[in-house]
């Protein structure tokens, strides 16, 4: 389905940032596509053909291991865009690209995106900025995974996943919790648990509602405030100046 020919409405924020002018020209090239739970977008060493811009979606960055392992390294929503080796580089995926809560997004040819960032124009200072951001929440997420408990890392990405979204009802498995915190289903189940304790969450059949967000928050470490601070600091100045 087309998207919509003016950016008043647009639910991704980095679409929504452009100046009208840019965004005209990205019109035509952008599609409305649905984003199902677990479909692969690009796995790592193969070319990245289309970038997405997810609405009320949440894709994860993934690393995989020779010996079967996943971690998540990043988680990519509203606030920004999957496909980032597109202009930077060669265009050859490093990490798997899965979806993880369903929604829409808007899908465009990796070559067109190129060739807009190449325009020098306010799209290409923007996914620089952006892919600032990514870089800050790849390295955060090492310190994170070393030096914080499990319920702390559970609470930090339970927030940053209602960010992505902009809805408290998240539709996780304890299974997939364990894959991209890097630990066993059974600990995370723990760590779910304490959490529910608090009044902050309830966990139910695959589906975990965020009850108390200002508690989360409490709970959760450090590295959510500090990923979501440079997020807002290099993306949405106060002044507007990108």
């Amino acid at each position: 389905m087309p998207f919509s020919n003016s950016n008043n409405s647009v639910i991704n924020q980095l679409l929504a940032a452009l100046p009208n002018q840019e965004y005209q020209r990205l019109v035509p090239h952008l599609e409305e596509v649905s984003l199902i739970l677990g479909q692969i977008l690009y796995q790592p060493g193969e070319p990245t053909l289309h970038v997405y811009f997810p609405n009320r979606a949440m894709v994860s960055l993934v690393t995989l291991l020779t010996n079967g392992s996943t971690t998540e390294v990043g988680m990519v929503g509203k606030e920004g865009m999957v496909g980032i080796p597109v202009f930077l580089a060669d265009g050859i995926a490093i990490n798997q690209a899965v979806v993880q809560l369903e929604g829409t997004g808007m899908k465009m040819d990796a070559s067109i995106l190129k060739r807009e960032f190449e325009r020098g124009g306010r799209l290409q200072r923007l996914l620089l900025c952006y892919t600032q951001t990514i870089l800050n929440q790849v390295s955060q997420t090492a310190a994170c995974n070393r030096q914080h408990r499990l319920e702390q890392r559970l609470a930090r990405w339970l927030l940053s996943a209602q960010d992505s979204i902009s809805g408290s009802e998240l539709r996780l498995t304890q299974e997939f919790l364990g894959n991209m915190l890097g630990t066993r289903r059974a600990t995370v189940t723990v760590a779910a648990g304490k959490l529910q304790e608090t009044g902050a969450i309830h966990s139910h059949r695959g589906k975990i509602t965020i009850l108390n967000r200002e508690l989360l928050e409490t709970i959760a470490c450090e590295c959510y405030s500090v990923v979501k601070h440079e997020c807002d600091r290099l993306l949405y100045p106060p002044n507007g100046d990108r």
